[in-house]
């Protein structure tokens, strides 16, 4: 397994905050890590079109649906 740096810093901050964005390069692990050191949180995928078209078009609704 790879070591994250990054990892006791993503907690530090869920903390103080309920919603974090993790972005980088495609194919670089973010996904497989937030669900292995996060496995209780709500994933989204706004690469789904349906998705995204609720975020923006219901945005209150869909942070709801996420809470």
């Amino acid at each position: 397994m790879i070591t994250r740096k990054i990892i006791a810093e993503l907690k530090r901050v869920l903390k103080l905050v309920p919603v974090i964005t993790v972005t980088g390069p495609r194919q670089s692990g973010k996904t497989t890590m937030l669900k292995q050191f996060f496995p209780n949180y709500s994933y989204v995928n706004l690469e789904d079109s349906q998705t995204r078209e609720f975020a923006e078009n219901d945005p209150k609704g869909f942070l709801e649906t996420y809470n």
